[in-house]
């Protein structure tokens, strides 16, 4: 999947979007293959879909800029948003997505990915969370 450059600036409406475009380099740098991204249905939505191996990971993106961070790094944990609730909307939306695609019999997982801009130095720090338990 091909991606657009990335403008790191502080407008905030394309902080998300940025953590997401990060996020589908990294997973491609780690060997994933990014199959999808923003697939929305009217309860839930998924940021990024990848396959690595046989397993589809549906990946939430959390993403804060340091400009937006009044904490250190370290003690905020962007993917500590992704609550029971917003679990459950992903499970609904990715058996939408796989009787959509008419996918059977995968093993699939949710992944959240944390990204950290620091927007004045252009740069981003990602932590990743692998396979969430639901």
């Amino acid at each position: 999947m091909k991606h657009s450059s990335i403008n790191l600036t502080a407008d905030t409406k394309n902080t998300g979007k940025i953590g997401e475009l990060i996020v589908s380099r990294y997973l491609e740098k780690r060997g994933h293959d990014v199959i999808g991204m923003n697939y929305r249905k009217k309860w839930g939505e998924i940021d990024v879909i990848s396959k690595k191996g046989e397993t589809i990971h549906f990946v939430e993106v959390k993403t804060v800029s340091r400009e937006n961070l009044f904490l250190s790094e370290d003690s905020y944990s962007p993917e500590e948003n992704v609550h029971p609730e917003k679990l459950k909307r992903m499970v609904r939306t990715i058996q939408s997505y796989l009787l959509e695609k008419g996918i059977e019999d995968v093993e699939w997982q949710i992944d959240v990915v944390g990204v950290f801009l620091d927007v004045s130095g252009k740069k981003a720090r990602v932590r990743m969370t692998e396979n969430v338990i639901v």
